[in-house]
C-alpha cells in the first residue's frame, strides 16, 4: 500500500505507471468508507491494472451553512479498507494544495445542475466537477468508477467527462445497500437503530412507487403522494427536500413515467439528509 500526499508525487506516480503500460483505475472519495466505496474499488480492478482511491472532503462542495466540519472521518481505517480491497495506492492530498490561496479557476455543468441537487444546493456541483476535473488531471487514470447512489453527481461528471475530452473510461456502478434496503451512506453512522429503521422509509417509498408501476400507474403525482405518505408513516418528523421525476440521461422532469425515468428523493431524517434513488420501469 503506497500512500501518497502530495499533487507532484501523484502526478509522477501517474506518469510512471502509464509508461509501464499500466491501467490505471481511479476512484474518488471523500473517506469514511463502507462497502459501497469498497465495491467501486473491486470494479475498477476487474478493468485496471492498479486503482488509486482518493480521500478528500472537499471544502468546494460544500455551502457555509452545511456538514463540512461534523463530515466523519477515519483515515486509518480506510486506508485499511482500501487496502482489504485490493487497493494499491491512496492519494491524501491537502485542501491547501488543491486549493491555495490564489485558486480561481472553476469547472461548471450547466444544463445538467439545475434540478435535483443543483436546486437545493446551488454552489454544489461546481465544487464537484473542479475537485474531479483536478484528480482526472493529477492521476491521469483509463477509468473512472462511481456510484449510483449520487445518480445527479455521476451524470454530471460523465457529461464533464465527455465535455472536457477526458480519455476515460467513466462508469456509475449499481448502488450498494445494507441487508435492510437502506442505500449505503457514510452519513448512516450519525442513526441509533431506531432512527436507522425510520431512514428505511426513503428505501420503502422507492419499492412502493415501482409496484404502482407495475401495477400501471404513469402518473408521476399519485407516485409522489404515496411515496410521502410512506416515508411519514416511518418518520412522523421526516423534512422532505424533494421527490423528483426525471429522465435518466437528460435530468428533465417527467409528468409520465417511462422506462427512462428515475425516481431521485432528498430527505432529512432527524437532521441526517439523505438521498436515494431508483429506476422504476
Amino acid at each position: 500500500m503506497r500512500i501518497i500526499r502530495s499533487i507532484k508525487q501523484m502526478q509522477k506516480a501517474s506518469r510512471e505507471l502509464a509508461a509501464k503500460g499500466k491501467r490505471i483505475g481511479l476512484v474518488p472519495t471523500m473517506g469514511f468508507l463502507h462497502e459501497g466505496h469498497l465495491s467501486l474499488i473491486k470494479r475498477a480492478l476487474k478493468q485496471c491494472d492498479i486503482v488509486i482511491t482518493t480521500i478528500f472532503v472537499n471544502p468546494a462542495q460544500f455551502a457555509p451553512n452545511e456538514d463540512l466540519a461534523m463530515y466523519p472521518r477515519d483515515e486509518r481505517g480506510d486506508i485499511a479498507k482500501i487496502e482489504a480491497a485490493g487497493g494499491e495506492i491512496v492519494f491524501i492530498p491537502k485542501a491547501n494544495e488543491i486549493y491555495p490561496d490564489d485558486f480561481q479557476t472553476y469547472v461548471e455543468v450547466e444544463e445538467l445542475t439545475q434540478e435535483l441537487e443543483g436546486k437545493k444546493r446551488p454552489t454544489h456541483f461546481r465544487g464537484v466537477t473542479t475537485i474531479v476535473a483536478k484528480l482526472f488531471n493529477i492521476t491521469r487514470p483509463d477509468v473512472a468508477v462511481f456510484g449510483m447512489k449520487d445518480f445527479q453527481q455521476a451524470a454530471v461528471l460523465k457529461q464533464m467527462t465527455a465535455d472536457l475530452g477526458y480519455p476515460i473510461k467513466f462508469v456509475i456502478a449499481p448502488t450498494v445497500r445494507e441487508k435492510s434496503g437502506l442505500a449505503m451512506s457514510s452519513r448512516n453512522k450519525y442513526f441509533t437503530d431506531e432512527q436507522k429503521t425510520e431512514a428505511l422509509g426513503l428505501y420503502y417509498s422507492l419499492k412502493s412507487a415501482k409496484a404502482m408501476i407495475k401495477s400501471g400507474v404513469r402518473d408521476a403525482r399519485k407516485v409522489e403522494r404515496e411515496m410521502r405518505a410512506v416515508i411519514k408513516s416511518h418518520c412522523r418528523t421526516a423534512k422532505i427536500d424533494y421527490i423528483a421525476f426525471t429522465d435518466i440521461n437528460t435530468l428533465l422532469p417527467h409528468s409520465r413515467v417511462s422506462k427512462s425515468t428515475v425516481c431521485s428523493l432528498a430527505v432529512h431524517i432527524h437532521g441526517v439528509r439523505l438521498i436515494d434513488n431508483m429506476k422504476l420501469a
